[in-house]
């Protein structure tokens, strides 16, 4: 991590960038977002990526001498995505010769549609006596023809002979990266979809993505199948403690449940299976080793090893799921054992680690994931919140289902947003949580240790009449039934203090201050409702203006389709492991001191 980074410019447009030695020019421009023109996926077979190294030299390689000209080699033109960085450089890259189709995707980023599955209509020559080559061989020249690379397998083989003959040679090729996924009877390029799947421990999204055209074409979500077996990571590691069978137990609960949406969005969207070549999912550790039917027990003990941590592309019958048998699962790479693909999948989408703005990305939950820094330096960490902000252990904590208070807001009387509307409030879940202590302490009915006032300390306050005890503990009366007691803070004070201090551990390591931060991103389904006042108030955030406190919502799901749409995209969160630090909290000696220094609730004055 420590190794000097270089610089690379592209000119005409003046772009800069540092990468790490041994990248590739092709991958330093996607890395800031400048495209390159290539059909091949990066391979070094279509020779389209071509740039002209004016500064500085790499290596010519096998494929420029396959692709260029001697005299383009020798005036310093290489292939891109072949020229690997030892050194600082500065290349020109030639006009693009076709504007480049693009979505605007995750936070309002502009994303080249360039998928890995790709198809190709080709119209073969049909074999006689004075050309007998193999059908694939066939294929294959015809493909290498327009720039691509292929590998076959025994199942796609089976189907050439038949396919080729009743089209009268007139086929598309269905490539997912190099492999050859289906070869289908005539033109079918304008049918091709994949899917995206975010899944969470509680809930599952899968998005159906029309690879063509970049555009979703249906959405569904789902509760996790896997909840009978324990509401959280660590319950679902115990069960699948009892032995393999309790592990394929779990593997056939979620993948169940993301067959069950598929089921859905083939149908919404009028298509089958077979039109779908690749999923890419996300989720965090434990869910994709429990996928896989990996058995994630290493992760929940010291030192916290999981079994893999890498990017993998497994078949998607060995996992089960419904896309077209020969289709691929695409899952993108962790930081850390409790830093998964989804938050790897977040940063893909908010931009982290790529822009100069300096930038913190907290995925609020039972586990706190933190990233932040810039394109000159990111930190990922993980705090232990514990459940309070799911609404566990909250004495009327709840789930975020009708009946929830999910707002609250206090002055002379008590205005409250409960979920589902004209319904009775039954609970307070993780956002109504948050929203009631951030207003007890507006209206001075909790004081900065989190010391809940009595009624006869606050005689005169207009919310005196709903001070009251509970079985010999403080409370507050929010509605019939249903109040917040002084435990409940202590809870929400150890939860937010817990990811605050993650927040200022990787601030300090960093250098940076509240003032350095340009913006604040609240991801997963919890921060798409958390108040960014109430976050500030309660000190779960640093103090920054509050329109710098932005939601992202499910960012792990827009980072998953950026990934199914664009190849590019996909490298760049194939690279962030590599390009992000990974901080252990656990086993560092300023956590306990930075723990107890946030643990009570900042000066409203100071905050400001």
């Amino acid at each position: 991590m420590n190794q000097r980074k270089l610089e690379v410019t592209y000119q005409p447009f003046e772009r800069t960038t540092r990468v790490p030695p041994g990248t590739t020019l092709f991958s330093a421009a996607h890395w800031i977002g400048l495209p390159i023109d290539s059909t091949c996926g990066g391979r070094g077979t279509c020779g389209k990526c071509k740039v002209r190294v004016l500064q500085g030299a790499t290596e010519v390689t096998t494929a420029d001498h396959r692709q260029l000209r001697k005299d383009e080699v020798d005036s310093g033109w290489r292939l891109s995505c072949q020229a690997r960085i030892y050194e600082d450089i500065t290349c020109e890259v030639p006009q693009l010769l076709r504007v480049p189709k693009a979505a605007t995707m995750g936070l309002s980023r502009l994303v080249i549609i360039d998928p890995n599955v790709r198809k190709v209509f080709l119209e073969l020559a049909e074999p006689d006596l004075h050309d007998q080559r193999s059908d694939i061989a066939r294929l294959r020249d015809a493909l290498s023809a327009e720039g691509h690379e292929m590998s076959a397998g025994v199942a796609v083989l089976r189907t050439l002979p038949k396919v080729l003959r009743e089209s009268s040679f007139k086929i598309t090729a269905v490539l997912a990266g190099d492999h050859l996924v289906a070869v289908e009877a005539g033109d079918t390029t304008e049918e091709c979809f994949g899917v995206a799947f975010d899944v969470g421990t509680t809930t599952l999204v899968g998005t159906l993505m029309n690879l063509r055209t970049g555009m979703a074409a249906a959405v569904r979500s789902t509760l996790n199948g896997q909840a009978p077996y324990g509401a959280d990571v660590i319950s679902r590691i115990s069960h699948a403690m009892n032995g393999q069978e309790a592990i394929d137990d779990l593997k056939t609960a979620v993948v169940s449940t993301m067959n069950g949406i598929l089921t859905e969005l083939y149908r919404e969207a009028g298509i089958t299976p077979e039109r779908t070549y690749e999923a890419v999912v996300v989720g965090n550790v434990t869910m994709l080793h429990l996928l896989l039917g990996i058995d994630p027990t290493p992760i929940s003990v010291m030192p916290f090893t999981p079994a893999f941590m890498d990017a993998l592309s497994v078949p998607a019958s060995e996992v089960g799921l419904r896309i077209h048998p020969a289709g691929y699962v695409q899952t993108l790479p962790a930081l850390g054992a409790y830093v998964g693909a989804d938050i790897v999948s977040g940063v893909l989408a908010t931009g982290i680690a790529r822009e100069d703005k300096v930038r913190v990305f907290v995925d609020v939950g039972t586990n706190g994931e933190i990233v932040i820094g810039s394109s000159q330096r990111t930190l990922a960490t993980a705090a232990p919140a514990g459940p309070a902000f799911e609404g566990s252990q909250i004495k009327c904590g709840m789930r975020a289902t009708d009946g929830a208070i999910e707002g609250v807001q206090l002055g002379d009387t008590v205005e409250l947003q409960v979920i589902g509307g004209d319904v009775p409030p039954q609970g307070l879940c993780g956002s109504g949580l948050v929203d009631a202590v951030a207003q007890l302490l507006n209206v001075g009915l909790l004081n900065h240790s989190g010391r809940m006032l009595s009624a006869a300390e606050a005689p005169d306050h207009p919310l005196a009449s709903r001070l009251m005890e509970v079985d010999g503990v403080r409370a507050f009366l929010l509605a019939e039934g249903v109040y917040l007691s002084q435990r409940d803070v202590r809870e929400l004070q150890f939860a937010k203090g817990s990811i605050a201090t993650g927040i200022k551990v990787l601030m300090d390591i960093l250098g940076v201050d509240p003032s350095d931060l340009d913006e604040i991103f609240l991801g997963g389904s919890f921060g798409s409702y958390l108040n960014p006042e109430s976050a500030k108030i309660i000190g779960l955030v640093p103090p920054v203006d509050v329109d710098k406190i932005i939601a992202v919502g499910n960012s792990a799901g827009e980072g998953a389709k950026i990934a199914l749409l664009s190849y590019r995209e996909r490298q760049v969160a194939f690279e962030l492991p590599a390009r992000i630090e990974y901080i252990e909290l656990s086993g560092r000696t300023d956590f306990n001191d930075a723990f107890v220094s946030v643990l009570g609730f900042p000066n409203l004055e100071l905050v400001g």
